[in-house]
C-alpha cells in the first residue's frame, strides 16, 4: 500500500472520515504525434483512429465496474477519449478540469524524443518546460477535490502521460518509470480519502516492483 498525505489549497477540502473515493486515471488514446514520438505538451493534437479504438477498448474495460462521473483535461485528445468512455458508461458529458491538462513542454513541443536528448546533451535552456513539482501541485489537489465531491463514489479522470507519470512518481517517490510504461489507454487506479492518495493498481508497473516488496 502506498499512501501520500496532501493538504490541498485550491480544491474542495476533503471531509475527515468521508468514505474513500476510487479515481481511475486514464491516459487518452493515441495521436499522430504519439505515433511519431513527438512531444505534445500543451499543443492540442487530436486523436487518430487508433486512439479512438483504444478509447473504446478502455471504455469496455471500465464498463465492468460502476462509475459515477467522468472528467477530463480540456485538451481535445483527452476530451474525446472521455466522451467515448462516458457514452459507454451511460454518464453525462465529461466536465473539463483544467488542472488535469498535460505538462507544458515549451520549446520542446513538436520535437522528437531524440531532439530532446540532443538539446539536453548540449545543455540548451528549455524555455517553458513545466516542472513535475508544478504538475503535482495542481493535479493532486484537483484529484482530492474530485474525491470531496464524490465521497464513496468512483470517478474516471482522463488525462495525459506527463500528468500520470508525475502523480505516480510522487506517490512512489521515484525519479523515473520504465520507458513507455504509461501507455495510451492505460489505467491507474487511486483511492482518495481524508487528504490522502493511495495507489491501488497501475498498468505502468507491478506495485511490488515499485515498492521493492514481494
Amino acid at each position: 500500500m502506498i499512501v501520500r498525505l496532501w493538504r490541498p489549497t485550491d480544491a474542495a477540502e476533503p471531509v475527515d472520515g468521508a468514505p474513500a473515493t476510487t479515481i481511475a486515471l486514464v491516459r487518452h488514446g493515441e495521436t499522430d504525434w504519439n505515433r511519431e514520438r513527438r512531444i505534445q505538451g500543451a499543443t492540442d493534437i487530436p486523436m487518430n483512429e487508433r486512439g479512438r479504438a483504444q478509447s473504446r477498448a478502455v471504455a469496455e474495460r471500465l464498463a465492468t465496474s460502476r462509475w459515477d462521473a467522468v472528467v477530463t483535461s480540456p485538451l481535445s485528445r483527452s476530451a474525446e477519449t472521455a466522451a467515448i468512455i462516458a457514452r459507454r458508461l451511460g454518464l453525462v458529458d465529461p466536465a473539463h478540469v483544467p488542472a488535469l491538462a498535460e505538462r507544458r513542454h515549451g520549446l520542446l513541443e513538436g520535437l522528437t524524443a531524440e531532439d530532446r536528448l540532443r538539446m539536453e546533451a548540449d545543455a540548451v535552456p528549455i524555455d517553458g518546460l513545466e516542472s513535475r513539482v508544478s504538475v503535482v501541485s495542481r493535479a493532486v489537489p484537483a484529484l482530492l477535490g474530485l474525491a470531496a465531491r464524490h465521497p464513496g463514489g468512483a470517478v474516471v479522470a482522463v488525462t495525459h502521460g506527463g500528468v500520470i507519470q508525475s502523480v505516480l512518481l510522487h506517490l512512489w517517490e521515484r525519479a523515473s518509470l520504465p520507458s513507455g510504461s504509461v501507455a495510451n489507454g492505460s489505467v491507474h487506479e487511486l483511492r482518495a480519502s481524508d487528504a490522502r492518495l493511495e495507489l491501488v493498481s497501475s498498468d505502468a508497473v507491478v506495485l511490488a516492483e515499485a515498492t521493492g516488496t514481494e
